[in-house]
Parts: structure tokens; C-alpha cells; sequence
């Protein structure tokens, strides 16, 4: 299978359900689900937005990020509120390396501890894999964020090594180290069964199988 470039799509699952992240659209929601919230933006690139003016322009900036190295970023929607809570995407995307990024990931603090990472993951990570063709999928975060590490290892990625001195925080005075993590096309089946056991242990036990 040739590797593909992610293009506009709606990745539908259970809880959650990720469409092409369209700040005018969604920015009303995102600003409610985290907005202003300095524990949601601790670790992110960029401070809390204050306004939801300023949230959309920074959703504007993740967008225009994303497709400009080849990737595409996502809102990701609570299905059973139809509001969108956070985003995500596909980043520094290679067809000729069958490889791409997932990250600028945040969801409001509602939602931490949810099916909402476990369900998201397991969409970009299925549509990545299977429709895409990709053979790597990367994750970095701050060295100091250790619950973002920890999330990363559940999904059964390993863990590769540190860039030291690697990225300005959004305090414009200290740096990070990246803590790098990869997944490869031949591991994913066994991480896909896990992601799906996850996100099954949060639904009633009447409800539909996802897709």
C-alpha cells in the first residue's frame, strides 16, 4: 500500500466524533471547554487563550500549521453533547517515509479521564494505519509532563529518547526537552486490540459496537 496524504475527512466512533477543526465553526465550544484554562494550556505551545477571538486564532494557527506540513488538524466533538471539547491532529507528514505526528492535542478537564483519549487515538490511529498506509506514527511532549508520558504509553507506543534543549515553552524564558514516542505499523495491531478493549470498558453494555 502507497502511503496517502491525510485529507479532509469525519471520523466517527462512539463517544467522539472528529471532524476538520473550522475555528469559526467550533470556537464558541472550544473556548467553553477550556478556554482561559491555564491546567489545559500548561504544556501546550501557546498560553491560554483569554477571549474566545484569541482561541480562534490560535485554532486558525494549528490549522494552517497542520496542512502546511502535509497534515490535517481535527475537533474533536462530544457525540452525546454535539459540542466540540478539544483538538488534534496529524502533523510533520512524510508519504515517502510512511510516517506522520499526532499531537497539539488538549481536551477540556471534563473530559480527562474519559473514553475521549483512548477513542480519539484509536480513530486517528486506525484511519493512519489502515487508510493511509503510514508505518510510523511519532508522539513528543515537555520532559516535565509526565501524565501527557504516561497517556502516550498506554497506547502502547514505546518510548525513543530525549531532544534536549528542544522548544521554547510558552513562557517565552524556559526550554524543554522532548520525550520522543513512536508506534509502527507492525505493533499496531496489538495496540489497536488494547485501545478497542479501553474504550469498550467505558460504554454500557448495550451499546452499538464501533465501527
Amino acid at each position: 500500500m502507497v502511503a496517502t496524504s491525510p485529507a479532509p475527512v469525519v471520523l466517527d466512533g462512539r463517544f467522539v466524533r472528529l471532524e476538520p477543526l473550522d475555528p469559526g465553526t467550533h470556537g464558541a465550544d472550544l473556548f467553553a471547554a477550556g478556554g482561559g484554562d491555564e491546567e489545559v494550556w500548561r504544556w501546550m505551545p501557546t498560553r491560554a487563550p483569554r477571549t474566545e477571538a484569541e482561541l480562534r486564532d490560535v485554532a486558525a494557527a494549528v490549522k494552517a500549521s497542520a496542512e502546511a506540513d502535509g497534515g490535517m488538524a481535527f475537533a474533536v466533538v462530544e457525540k452525546a453533547g454535539g459540542r466540540a471539547i478539544g483538538w488534534t491532529g496529524y502533523h510533520d507528514v512524510s508519504t515517502r517515509d510512511e510516517r506522520l505526528e499526532i499531537g497539539w492535542t488538549w481536551y477540556g478537564r471534563a473530559h480527562w479521564g474519559t473514553a475521549v483519549n483512548a477513542e480519539s487515538k484509536l480513530l486517528l490511529m486506525t484511519h493512519a494505519y489502515e487508510d493511509l498506509g503510514m508505518g510510523r506514527i511519532c508522539w513528543k511532549t515537555d520532559h516535565l509532563n509526565t501524565r501527557s508520558q504516561q497517556a502516550i504509553a498506554r497506547l502502547g507506543a514505546v518510548r525513543e529518547g530525549v531532544w534536549r534543549r528542544h522548544r521554547l515553552r510558552a513562557d517565552g524564558v524556559t526550554w524543554r526537552d522532548s520525550v520522543f514516542f513512536s508506534l509502527l505499523a507492525d505493533e499496531w495491531p496489538t495496540a489497536k486490540a488494547a485501545l478497542q478493549s479501553r474504550v469498550a470498558a467505558h460504554a454500557p453494555a448495550d451499546a452499538p459496537a464501533s465501527p
